[in-house]
C-alpha cells in the first residue's frame, strides 16, 4: 500500500483537522510505537517548549499524551500546541519510514486550526513563530466560550438561503442580548452557526418565518472557542493578533505545497500576506465546501487526513458520497419506494450543485485514508 501511494503523491492533497472536543486520537498509540514514538515525542516536546516560554508556565503534553487526558475548555491553549504538534509528527513519519515527501501533493487544506498547520508545513511558518500568538489569545477564546452554544442549521429540501441566515443573524444581534454568527460552511445546505445566551433559541423560533418551513436546527453538544466568527471582536481578539503579528517571524515565502485557504475559498496566500489571512481566518467562517469542490475540481485521487481522530472533513466527504450515489443511481421513479422518493426530495438542494460542479460527481471514487490509522496498521519495527 505504501508502494502503491507513493506512485500518486502528485494525486494526492493533504488535509488537516482542527480543534474538537477530543483531540488524542490514536496519539498515545504513536507515542507508544517503538519505532514511530521517538519523533512523536519530540514534536510534543517542541510544542511544550514553546508553550512553557510563551505562557511562563511548564507544559508535559508528553505526559499528558500518555496519560490519556482529552480536552477540557481550560486546555484549549494546550490543544493547539497538542494538534499542530501531532500533526506536523506525522508527516515526519510519513518522510522518515516511508519516503513519501509531502511537499509533492497536488495541495494542501487545513479545516480551522488546521489551516495554520498547512502553514507551517508549507514553509511558510515554523512553529516557534506561529504558536505563541495563538497561545496568548486562546484563554480569551476559552472565556468566550462559555457563554455560547454551537448549532447545526441544515435544510431538508432545498439550498439555504444564506443571505436570508445572515440576515436573521444581524436581527437578533441588533436585539443588543447576544451576538449569533455563522462559523462554518459545510455544504450547501448546512451551517454551524455559534450563538451567545439564548441566540440560537431566538434563532430557532424565528428562522421558519425566515428560512422557510424545512429548516432544521439542532444545538451541538459541550462548548466550543467561537473562532472564525466576530464573536472574538469583544474580546478585541483579532486587532491583537494583528498587533502580536507584527513583530512575529516568518510569512515571507509562499506555501510549498501551495494550500487552499478556507478563509477565502481560494488559494490565496502569497510571499507576504499570511499575517493578514490569519487575522481574517479569526473573524470570518470556514468555507469548508469551497475546499470540497476544490479537491473534487482538481483531480485529486487520494485525500490524506491529517492529525488526531480526523472527522469533519471525512464525514463531510461521507455524507456528500452517499447523497451522490443515491442520487444517481436509478432514474424511474416507479422503481422507488415511498422512502427513496423522500430522501431524494430532502437532497433536492444536490441536483441544481451537480449540474453546476460536475467535479462533485467524482466524490464516490476517491480514496481516504486516515493517516493515524495507516501508520499504526504498516508493519514498522
Amino acid at each position: 500500500m505504501a508502494q502503491l501511494w507513493t506512485q500518486r503523491v502528485a494525486t494526492t492533497t493533504l488535509a488537516f483537522r482542527g480543534f474538537n472536543l477530543t483531540n488524542l486520537g490514536k496519539t498515545p498509540q504513536l507515542l507508544a510505537h517503538p519505532a514511530y514514538g521517538p519523533i512523536v515525542e519530540r514534536h510534543l516536546k517542541l510544542a511544550g517548549s514553546v508553550f512553557a516560554d510563551a505562557m511562563h508556565r511548564p507544559l508535559d503534553l508528553v505526559e499528558r499524551v500518555r496519560a490519556g487526558r482529552e480536552s477540557t475548555l481550560d486546555t484549549f491553549a494546550e490543544d493547539i500546541a497538542l494538534i499542530i504538534a501531532v500533526e506536523m509528527a506525522q508527516l515526519e513519519l510519513l518522510d522518515q519510514f516511508f519516503g513519501l515527501d509531502y511537499r509533492g501533493t497536488k495541495f494542501t487544506v487545513g479545516y480551522s486550526l488546521g489551516e495554520l498547520t498547512a502553514l507551517v508545513a508549507g514553509g511558510t511558518f515554523v512553529v516557534e513563530q506561529v504558536l505563541p500568538p495563538l497561545f496568548q489569545l486562546a484563554g480569551d477564546c476559552a472565556d468566550l466560550a462559555r457563554d455560547a452554544s454551537m448549532g447545526i442549521l441544515f435544510s431538508r429540501g432545498p439550498e439555504l438561503n444564506l443571505e436570508a441566515v445572515h440576515r436573521l443573524c444581524i436581527e437578533i444581534n441588533q436585539d443588543g442580548r447576544g451576538v449569533i454568527a455563522v462559523s462554518s460552511y459545510l455544504s450547501p445546505n448546512t451551517v454551524l452557526l455559534i450563538g451567545q445566551r439564548d441566540t440560537l433559541a431566538r434563532f430557532k423560533d424565528r428562522m421558519h418565518s425566515a428560512l422557510g418551513t424545512r429548516i432544521n436546527l439542532r444545538k451541538a453538544d459541550g462548548a466550543w472557542p467561537p473562532l472564525h466568527t466576530p464573536l472574538l471582536w469583544e474580546r478585541n481578539v483579532p486587532c491583537r493578533a494583528g498587533l502580536a503579528m507584527h513583530s512575529m517571524g516568518g510569512g515571507l515565502q509562499a506555501p510549498l505545497p501551495n494550500v487552499f485557504s478556507l478563509v477565502t475559498g481560494r488559494f490565496s496566500y502569497d510571499s507576504f500576506n499570511a499575517r493578514e489571512t490569519i487575522v481574517d481566518w479569526l473573524q470570518r467562517p470556514q468555507r469548508l465546501w469551497d475546499g470540497v469542490c476544490e479537491i473534487l475540481g482538481s483531480g485529486a485521487e487520494t485525500v490524506v487526513h491529517v492529525g488526531p481522530d480526523p472527522n469533519l472533513i471525512p464525514a463531510t466527504f461521507k455524507r456528500l458520497s452517499d447523497n451522490v450515489r443515491a442520487q444517481t443511481t436509478g432514474r424511474s421513479f416507479n422503481s422507488w419506494g415511498k422512502q427513496a422518493v423522500s430522501l431524494i426530495a430532502r437532497r433536492a438542494w444536490l441536483a441544481p450543485v451537480l449540474s453546476t460542479r460536475v467535479g462533485l460527481m467524482r466524490a464516490p471514487f476517491i480514496e481516504h485514508i486516515i493517516l493515524e490509522d495507516w501508520l499504526l496498521a504498516q508493519d514498522v519495527r
